[in-house]
């Protein structure tokens, strides 16, 4: 085990005894529009209380994206971006420097989309080129499928407990603008194994990936963050308008994933590790 993994466990088993949380998070969200998205967050909304019960950190959660500001994030030594990424200068500009001055960071999925013309278009170069490296969206797999992942770095904190490959939950998966490969910047620490190809059903051709490199967790050497591009659900699509929305598959009921999610938690909000 790799000294700054050793010096982790100690740091959590001794925080409890304070009584105090051994850190607290922030999870932003915006849970609209998106079914697949919304049943992500729903899991969140369970999952992260349960661990945090666990592993003695405080979790917390807004949709107020205002929030984002320098009083309200000095209580935080985490913020997650569940689904969204923030819109308005001032939040980008509260971020930039949370994260510039030791703030910790986790996204999952749809907080790294960006594509011109949308909704999200890529119009905050910092995070998207600089921060996350991926730059835009390019394209995804579809229809979400479950995919067999390598682990790139297994000395991370955040994988020092994963095999070298594993099964994910179902995901619908991303393709970005940039090779994260090209940036001295971006330490890749999972990727899609090849084995999992062809990956998605279609039923478009381009929606099926058969070949390439595709990156799905990163971190950036140069702040506390990591991007996990797990977060999207399958959900009954032919009948979503119907109100029955019925989720066909769930990210966070995977026990390798799961630990790859919370070791990535509990480094980030270790402050003696980075």
């Amino acid at each position: 085990m790799s000294s700054t993994a050793t010096a982790a466990l100690i740091y959590f088993c001794l925080a409890p005894s304070s009584g105090r949380p051994a850190f607290r998070v922030i999870a932003f969200f915006t849970g609209k529009e998106d079914p697949a998205h919304i049943s992500f967050l729903h899991e969140a909304e369970r999952w992260f209380p349960e661990m945090a019960a666990k592993y003695h950190f405080s979790f917390d959660t807004t949709s107020n994206w205002h929030n984002l500001n320098a009083d309200f994030l000095a209580t935080y030594q985490v913020v997650v971006f569940l689904d969204t990424r923030p819109e308005e200068p001032t939040q980008r500009a509260a971020f930039q420097a949370y994260m510039e001055h030791g703030g910790a960071w986790m996204g999952f999925h749809f907080a790294g989309f960006a594509l011109t013309p949308s909704a999200y278009p890529a119009n905050w170069d910092w995070y998207h080129n600089t921060f996350l490296g991926s730059g835009s969206y390019v394209s995804n797999t579809w229809r979400p499928t479950s995919a067999i992942l390598r682990v790139e770095d297994r000395m991370h904190p955040a994988t020092h407990h994963l095999p070298e490959t594993f099964r994910s939950s179902p995901n619908e998966w991303y393709r970005w603008e940039k090779d994260l490969r090209q940036n001295p910047d971006i330490e890749i620490l999972l990727s899609i194994d090849s084995s999992s190809f062809p990956l998605g059903t279609g039923p478009k051709p381009h929606e099926i990936w058969h070949r390439g490199y595709y990156p799905v967790v990163w971190t950036n050497k140069h702040y506390k963050m990591i991007y996990l591009n797990m977060g999207h659900n399958d959900i009954d699509y032919e009948h979503k308008y119907d109100a029955t929305n019925k989720t066909l598959s769930h990210t966070l009921n995977n026990p390798t994933q799961d630990q790859l999610v919370i070791d990535g938690l509990l480094w980030l909000g270790d402050r003696e590790s980075f």
